[in-house]
């Protein structure tokens, strides 16, 4: 019997021992990606290229910690959980990622420096008080679009258009304050609007192709369950004849027809700047500025507006960053 307690307590150190020896001494740092899908992988590799730039090198003298819960609101949850508990600074990419660890944090009543991206209004989303003085442990860079002059892409590319269609997912809050700005844009060119929003991937098609009976053109937002899915809406399109003005130019390339947009790696890299000045120089998150990016890409499928018959004018193809043929 005292063999046996001495084995239990000779094991439980040896245990406890060998965690211990795991902490090499790196930084810690955890990122919570929503889902998979290029726009927010581009991000993601942003962000690691940034840091890396800046002399902090994953395995060298960081550690990343990557979690995905592929869009499971209950995978989500315990990864959050997980990242709070590990890390030293975390990324949320995609609002739901963010809102995510924000509640994990404060639940487990922690201060972790968090920096989220590709948040479309992280003021509506209540991750910070305000984008000059966010507040609080969080700040980061939002993905706001340029919708005014997106909007005005449906126009330029079929000026005879009289009908846009607006379609995004229901539970996307980001794609919702899009898809409301989008709305008054084009009402201000004389544009008759219809919205429609799905649930999921099961309903796109269905939904799409409905939205796309009655109208000239489709407007698709920043839209994480949508941009895992565009060949659905690419079929769509191809058999309706008209085109899609979308929210970002890894859309364009996945079945959309033209963006005026975010450069989603370009985004990352400008957030792991702001990790930079939290890692090295000792800067409180409420101290640095949430910002987005000012320079936007013109992206052309000129492969898809070719197969459903429609004519790029001149002015666009002289002026586009990159055309896809």
């Amino acid at each position: 019997m005292k063999f046996s307690k001495f084995f239990g307590l000779f094991l439980l150190t040896l245990v406890v021992a060998m965690f211990a020896g795991c902490d090499d001494g790196r930084i810690k740092i955890g990122i919570l990606q929503y889902t998979e899908h290029e726009a927010l992988d581009e991000a993601k590799r942003g962000f690691i290229d940034g840091l890396a730039e800046a002399g902090f090198v994953d395995g060298e003298n960081i550690t990343i910690l990557e979690e995905n819960p592929h869009a499971n609101a209950n995978t989500m949850s315990l990864q959050a959980k997980k990242l709070v508990r590990k890390s030293d600074l975390i990324l949320a990419i995609a609002t739901q990622a963010a809102n995510a660890v924000v509640n994990e944090a404060k639940k487990q009543k922690k201060d972790t420096p968090i920096l989220f991206t590709a948040v479309t209004d992280p003021v509506d989303a209540k991750l910070i008080a305000s984008p000059e003085k966010p507040g609080g442990n969080v700040t980061g860079t939002n993905d706001m679009n340029p919708i005014a002059e997106q909007i005005s892409l449906v126009k330029e590319l079929l000026p005879g258009a009289k009908k846009l269609g607006i379609l995004y997912t229901a539970s996307e809050n980001n794609s919702a304050v899009q898809a409301n700005i989008a709305k008054e844009e084009a009402e201000k060119i004389d544009l008759e609007v219809t919205i429609k929003t799905i649930e999921g991937v099961n309903d796109l098609q269905q939904v799409a192709g409905q939205l796309a009976s009655g109208v000239d053109a489709l407007y698709i937002p920043t839209d994480n369950t949508i941009a895992g899915a565009m060949g659905i809406v690419k079929d769509v399109l191809r058999e309706k004849k008209i085109p899609a003005i979308v929210g970002e130019p890894n859309i364009v390339a996945a079945g959309g027809s033209i963006t005026f947009g975010i450069n989603y790696y370009r985004l990352g890299k400008q957030t792991a700047e702001m990790a930079v000045k939290i890692l090295r120089d000792n800067v409180n998150p409420k101290d640095i500025p949430s910002t987005g990016l000012s320079e936007f890409d013109l992206v052309i499928n000129k492969k898809e507006l070719d197969e459903i018959g429609i004519v790029i004018p001149q002015s666009l193809l002289d002026r586009a960053d990159r055309i896809i043929e």
